[in-house]
């Protein structure tokens, strides 16, 4: 573990889960002066759809978790209620995006916004140094780029990176991973040794305030009459209807489920358009495109894209990446060309550039091209 933070007073933000509880055990055991924080960031009553009750990431039981950590291992432990703010910068963000006919990724908003900038600004209040986070990844100073790097951690299979692009140099410079260098395994094994309760607590993966995962049912909760407003829409084939859809913010890009309609072969969603209330769908062979726009895009490892070289682009969290040019067409805006064509690149979603293991860049994807 690289990091520019002195080894002074630090906050650790804790969701109760495995992977932050360690971090926190083992920034104490490091000498640190740590202080425990959990974020409320949302309230059941406000996001329904979870039949544990704020059993999830930064939830009751993840409070009630962490603050247990804090008690063993004689550290204090606050809880920060962000929920308007989350509300107003992730929650908003992310039904306005269906609205708009795509499908975000709240967590790179919620990382950024929340976890880093609001987070740093409490830090700063009670007097720490910098934060950390059980994020699977990597930040260091290149001496040469005068630049922190973001870079993939060491475990490929929980690497984070993709959805921390959004940092800035500020936040990079005062964030601590202590679990880059470690594997998932490797972590539940140092877990069970310190007696952490979150050891064997299973991972959650659905984005924490869909807890069901049905973001039809959390969009419907969220926009009153928005099912009668938007259903019964065309379905396009070839520019021709072959039938009625239930709503275009219920679909997204290469869904092939649910579609209610049939061809000689099968047919996946390959646009969404809010105007018209319609989806148009296409063979497999049609979903591939050869490349993207890119909005609101963070550089990372370098203040100016260089333009002519090949880097890696991830457009989706589980992406293994492909090779690709890249070419700015404004102040925050890129122009990804990939060597060889994509499968359904989705618009809402993020786009991030890598160069070897280190994050160059990342933006948000606005328009599918070719």
């Amino acid at each position: 573990m690289s990091t520019s933070v002195s080894k002074s007073r630090i906050v650790v933000a804790m969701s109760g889960g495995v992977d932050s509880s360690l971090a926190a055990v083992l920034m104490k055991e490091m000498g640190y002066d740590v202080i425990g924080v959990t974020i409320k960031t949302y309230d059941y009553e406000d996001v329904g759809g979870n039949d544990n009750r704020d059993s999830s990431c930064c939830s009751i039981d993840g409070i009630n978790m962490a603050r247990s950590v804090a008690e063993r291992h004689q550290f204090p432990h606050y809880v920060f209620d962000f929920s308007k703010r989350f509300k107003r910068e992730v929650i908003d963000e992310f039904v306005g995006e269906y609205l708009a006919g795509r499908t975000p990724n709240p967590c790179v908003i919620c990382n950024r916004k929340i976890k880093w900038e609001y987070l740093l600004e409490k830090a700063e209040s009670l007097g720490a140094a910098g934060i950390c986070t059980g994020h699977y990844a990597r930040v260091r100073f290149d001496d040469e780029l005068k630049r922190f790097i973001l870079s993939r951690g060491k475990d490929s299979t929980k690497d984070q990176s993709y959805a921390l692009y959004g940092l800035t140099q500020e936040s990079l410079s005062k964030t601590v991973f202590p679990l880059s260098d470690l594997s998932k395994p490797e972590v539940r094994k140092m877990a069970m040794e310190r007696g952490l309760a979150s050891a064997k607590k299973p991972e959650s993966y659905e984005i924490c305030f869909v807890a069901d995962d049905d973001y039809g049912r959390f969009l419907m909760d969220a926009v009153p009459g928005l099912e009668k407003r938007i259903n019964g829409g065309e379905i396009l084939y070839n520019g021709q209807p072959i039938g009625k859809h239930r709503g275009y913010a219920f679909y997204t890009i290469g869904q092939r489920r649910g579609l209610g309609v049939s061809g000689k072969e099968p047919l996946y969603v390959k646009n969404i358009d809010p105007i018209r209330n319609s989806i148009d769908v296409d063979v497999e062979s049609g979903l591939y495109a050869k490349a993207l726009i890119a909005e609101r895009v963070n550089p990372v490892k370098y203040p100016e894209l260089p333009e002519g070289r090949i880097f890696k682009a991830k457009i989706r969290y589980k992406d293994p990446g492909a090779e690709c040019l890249v070419k700015r067409t404004g102040s925050a805006e890129i122009e990804v060309e990939f060597l060889n064509p994509r499968r359904a690149i989705t618009p809402g979603q993020s786009v991030v550039l890598y160069e070897d293991d280190d994050v160059v860049a990342g933006g948000v994807v606005s328009q599918v091209v070719g």
